[in-house]
C-alpha cells in the first residue's frame, strides 16, 4: 500500500502525543509502532479495525485502541476503521449478522417472528440475542482474517512490483 497515501490522511503524531486529555497514558503513545506505517502494522490495524467495527456496543473506538496497544498495531489507522459502522450502515450490517446467526444456528427467521424494528427490539429480544451476538463474532472474525490477508498480499505486491521496476532502470 502506498505510504505517501496514507500518510496524507494521518494526524500528526506529536500533536497526538502531547494532547492534555491523553497525558494519562503516559509514555505508551511514544512507541513508534503505533505511528509506523509498514506491512505488519497496518495489516494488524485492519483486522482489529474490521473485528472491532462488528462488536455492537458503544465504544467500539476505545476497544479497537486498546487491540492496537496490545497488538502493537497502527493506532490511527485501527481507529479509523471502526467507523466501516456509523449510524448509516449500522442496520444492515447488523442485521445481515442476525440473519448468519440465525443460519449458524439452523433456525429460521420465521422460528423467531421477530421484526426488525424498535418495538421488535424491546419485545423480541429474548430470542435474538444469541443468533446476531453470533453472527457479529462471525462476521467480525471473517473480516478481520481476510482483511489481514488482503492487505498484506496488496502491500508485498505493491512492493515486488516497485522492486521489479527499478530492477529495470
Amino acid at each position: 500500500m502506498p505510504k505517501s497515501v496514507l500518510k496524507k490522511f494521518m494526524p500528526d503524531p506529536d500533536v497526538i502525543k502531547n494532547h492534555k486529555n491523553l497525558q494519562f497514558l503516559g509514555d505508551k503513545l511514544h512507541d513508534p509502532n503505533f505511528w509506523h506505517l509498514n506491512r505488519r502494522s497496518i495489516a494488524m490495524a485492519f483486522a482489529i479495525g474490521f473485528f472491532a467495527a462488528w462488536i455492537p456496543l458503544p465504544g467500539q473506538m476505545a476497544i479497537a485502541a486498546v487491540l492496537a496497544f496490545y497488538f502493537r498495531a497502527n493506532l490511527p489507522v485501527s481507529i479509523a476503521l471502526v467507523w466501516l459502522t456509523n449510524p448509516v450502515t449500522m442496520p444492515p450490517l447488523f442485521y445481515f449478522a442476525y440473519r448468519v446467526g440465525l443460519w449458524l444456528m439452523g433456525r429460521s427467521a420465521s422460528e423467531n417472528n421477530f421484526e426488525f424494528s424498535l418495538d421488535g427490539m424491546k419485545s423480541g429480544l429474548g430470542l435474538t440475542w444469541e443468533p446476531f451476538l453470533l453472527g457479529c463474532f462471525v462476521m467480525g472474525v471473517l473480516c478481520s482474517i481476510t482483511s489481514y490477508a488482503v492487505v498484506n498480499y496488496f502491500w508485498r505486491y505493491h512492493v515486488a512490483k516497485k522492486w521489479a521496476a527499478r530492477k529495470l532502470r
